[in-house]
């Protein structure tokens, strides 16, 4: 079936399409079931099961480009090729030759695809040419603090967009992605975000549950991600400043954000998913004992509090040889969760626990996000039922901001500080490949600017 005759069906045949679509997969509730509670006096609930599709529908061919080739863009490409039949990788856009050609040989070993060298582009306006192709979907992989100003571009070009997170270092950032997320809405283009929870089977399953009343009213959530050191460059002859930051990003506060930001975003945006708002207010601590590189943290304590005085106990770590927790957890009036799979009630009984669907031969047959992720933008693309991710993963960026701001300053900070702060991240002027006047000055709370 051909696009203009999917759209027909869709139109004509609504109750059909929403039984047997993918439409779950991204965002709307499918079919009902009625499931009983265990929970004593809460009788029978109403739980709308998501419907997800395990390959995104067929269609018209859709060509996507590559906006910057490292590790998550390569392997953001392998994942876009995964989630359904005719699409392709046409475009790539770096800084650096070796990216390029590194995703090129990935390609073309695990995919059979080749890219032109006409299509591979270098330079920090690789993607304005990379924008001038035919390209139908742009992979925004870059680190993120160039995240805001490729979005606005893909918008304005009339690109449908799949972006990494997180999609801003700065609080000017996080209000211009909210602004290009609305105008990508008017716009009638299609931008899928790498929150990869909200797409996982086993999380969509867990909400419904919750959202059916299973753990009664949510009144404190606590998110964990604490893991070893992840990783840095050392300077290499010949690398300019802007060189070695660059390819040392995720340990410069304004090219990642800093991991609260950079990492924990996911475990941040579980919480304000389930939750259904961003905190007001955060109180945070954090400092530098270990990192070797960059002026970044390597751990986090953050109390966030919520318009209904819910408190999420926010706690993150790169450090080695530590405890290692990479987690959620919800409490309600009624009962606690691990969003991505049990539910239980305060006598510890399980009320509900995922079952990850397998085939005949035992085997799993539940995608990785990674992939559901672009399966649901390409359905989304495919049969006309928009999705604009961009503005809830900006509010949930501009959470851990906030909760960064805080560690830095020692200082209560607000979400309305957040909503009208002039906080800008970043070299004044031009970028090249030369010197660089940002220095490895580790904020100190209490002294630090705000």
């Amino acid at each position: 079936m051909n696009l203009t005759a999917m759209k027909q069906s869709i139109r004509t045949n609504r109750r059909k399409f929403i039984e047997n679509s993918a439409i779950g997969a991204i965002g709307v509730i499918g079919a009902s079931q009625f499931l009983k509670s265990c929970t004593s006096g809460e009788g029978t609930a109403e739980v709308q099961v998501p419907t997800i599709l395990e390959t995104a529908p067929d269609g018209q061919p859709l060509k996507a480009g590559v906006v910057g080739c490292g590790g998550r863009g390569s392997g953001a490409a392998i994942n876009f090729l995964d989630a359904g039949p005719n699409l392709s990788i046409v475009a790539l856009a770096d800084l650096f030759q070796d990216k390029i050609d590194g995703i090129r040989k990935k390609l073309k070993d695990q995919k059979g695809v080749e890219v032109a060298d006409n299509n591979c582009f270098l330079g920090f306006d690789a993607y304005k040419r990379l924008l001038e192709t035919d390209v139908d979907i742009v992979i925004l992989a870059t680190p993120p603090y160039f995240r805001a100003e490729h979005f606005q571009a893909c918008v304005e070009a009339r690109k449908n967009v799949f972006m990494e997170k997180p999609v801003a270092v700065d609080p000017v950032g996080a209000r211009a992605v909210m602004a290009t997320s609305r105008q990508a809405e008017a716009a009638g283009l299609c931008v899928v975000t790498g929150t990869q929870r909200r797409h996982s089977w086993n999380y969509k399953n867990v909400l419904a549950r919750i959202r059916a009343g299973m753990i009664g009213d949510i009144t404190a959530t606590n998110v964990y991600w604490n893991q070893s050191k992840l990783w840095h460059r050392e300077k290499k002859p010949g690398w300019t400043e802007m060189e070695f930051m660059i390819r040392d990003w995720v340990n410069w506060i304004w090219l990642s954000g800093d991991h609260i930001v950079e990492q924990h975003i996911h475990n941040i945006d579980v919480s304000n998913w389930f939750v259904g708002d961003h905190p007001l207010e955060a109180v945070g601590m954090g400092s530098r004992l270990r990192r070797v590189t960059g002026n970044c943290y390597d751990n986090f304590s953050v109390d966030f509090v919520y318009d209904r005085k819910v408190h999420m106990n926010s706690m993150c770590r790169q450090i080695n040889d530590c405890a290692n927790n990479v987690s959620e957890q919800l409490h309600g009036t009624k009962g606690y969760t691990d969003p991505s799979g049990t539910i239980w009630d305060y006598d510890g009984n399980v009320l509900y626990e995922w079952e990850e669907p397998v085939d005949d031969a035992g085997e799993s047959t539940q995608n990785s996000p990674y992939v559901q992720e672009h399966i649901d933008l390409v359905t989304a693309i495919r049969t006309g039922v928009q999705v604009v991710e961009a503005e809830e993963t900006a509010k949930t960026n501009l959470t851990a901001i906030m909760g960064r701001q805080s560690a830095y300053t020692g200082k209560l900070v607000t979400w309305e500080e957040m909503m009208s702060s002039d906080l800008k991240l970043g070299p004044k002027g031009a970028l090249s490949m030369g010197p660089v006047d940002i220095k490895a000055v580790v904020p100190v709370a209490g002294s630090a600017p705000e």
